[in-house]
């Protein structure tokens, strides 16, 4: 099995080529620009392999994803490729236009011309797997899950680019027969995430003693899942999903920011004990424009469908993730120095 990954040296993507090519033995190339976010450390594990390879290249170089596509013939093309903070959509949305969605249009027409020179067995086999966020479907009241016929409504520069990007993907399958897949997940969390969001950025402000800043009063909440989890659904909804379908993956562990941080605090303390308690450190911020209140995944297709089941459940893939960053720092130390942990967008917040 062949398979391009875009995206792959960022937190999703670098998960998902390290279980390709550590547990499943597929030769992947991986496709990165390596902007701010992508991090080759992530994947010193299969750097060396003969079955990995990596090409520094921006998905809207057209030129550049018809001249990979073609040399690398690939079975399957997973496009995680994305700017996809939104507190950074915030300050500066034209990036995530270009990338999100000129990306995409530049990398399913790389796609499909390369589609459509294959022959018919090959042509069957082929899929192109669109990765999105649960985050396209706007906000959800107390009650309630986003299913995949939820309609779109989405709220910040970030969640409209993806939506953007997600009726690419599905027109392309409509209109050309592409054989596309899309998948929305919801939050994202473990090892090797960039220190700007919630999570890591919680931890290694707990673990140095600095303010832990929480939007609003923390009362937002989010369905979390585990990245391991994620990666594995991932290469299951592109092997056994149906063309034009959209598949959600969802780790039903809803929890409000607040309590998110307060259990962060709990393991440190219990792991890295100090004076006094952790969750003394948390702050209350300016709420960011446009903050969705909830966001919680109906997984119900890809768990009856596929046979997909997540292997954590919040307590335990948080523990994993807080005992990653505590044996880990050689990863995140480089990543600090040159990001000091300050929450993003809230200029924007303080003015609006």
């Amino acid at each position: 099995m062949r398979v391009i990954v875009t995206g792959g040296a960022g937190f999703i993507g670098s998960a998902l080529v390290r279980h390709l090519v550590l547990d499943k033995g597929y030769e992947v190339l991986n496709v990165d620009a390596l902007t701010y976010a992508g991090n080759l450390a992530s994947l010193s594990a299969v750097e060396g392999r003969n079955t990995y390879s990596f090409l520094h290249a921006n998905i809207c170089d057209r030129a550049a994803m018809d001249r990979a596509i073609a040399e690398f013939r690939p079975d399957r093309v997973m496009h995680l490729a994305a700017e996809s903070h939104v507190d950074r959509s915030i300050t500066g949305a034209a990036d995530f236009v270009q990338t999100n969605v000129i990306g995409t249009f530049t990398l399913l027409e790389a796609a499909r011309g390369y589609w459509n020179g294959l022959d018919t067995a090959a042509k069957e086999a082929f899929r192109f797997l669109h990765v999105s966020t649960d985050e396209v479907y706007g906000s959800l009241g107390e009650d309630g899950l986003f299913a995949e016929t939820t309609p779109y409504d989405p709220s910040s520069p970030y969640s409209a680019s993806k939506a953007s990007s997600d009726h690419l993907a599905k027109a392309w399958q409509r209109t050309y027969g592409l054989p596309v897949v899309v998948s929305n997940c919801s939050n994202n969390y473990g090892p090797f995430h960039f220190p700007e969001k919630l999570i890591p950025l919680t931890i290694l402000n707990a673990l140095s003693g600095k303010p832990l800043p929480v939007y609003g009063k923390g009362e937002n909440v989010r369905d979390w899942l585990y990245v391991e989890d994620h990666a594995r659904a991932l290469d299951l909804i592109v092997a056994e999903g149906r063309p034009g379908e959209t598949y959600n993956v969802g780790g039903r562990n809803e929890r409000r920011n607040i309590d998110v941080v307060r259990r962060i605090c709990a393991v440190l303390d219990q792991l890295v004990p100090v004076a006094a308690p952790r969750e003394g450190l948390i702050e209350f911020v300016t709420d960011r424009p446009g903050h969705d209140a909830r966001y919680a995944i109906d997984a119900t297709r890809l768990e009856t469908e596929l046979g997909w089941r997540a292997q954590e459940d919040f307590d335990s893939g948080i523990e994993k993730t807080v005992r990653w960053y505590l044996d880990n720092a050689w990863w995140w130390r480089p990543l600090r120095d040159r990001y000091d942990g300050e929450r993003l967008g809230l200029v924007e917040a303080k003015t609006a």
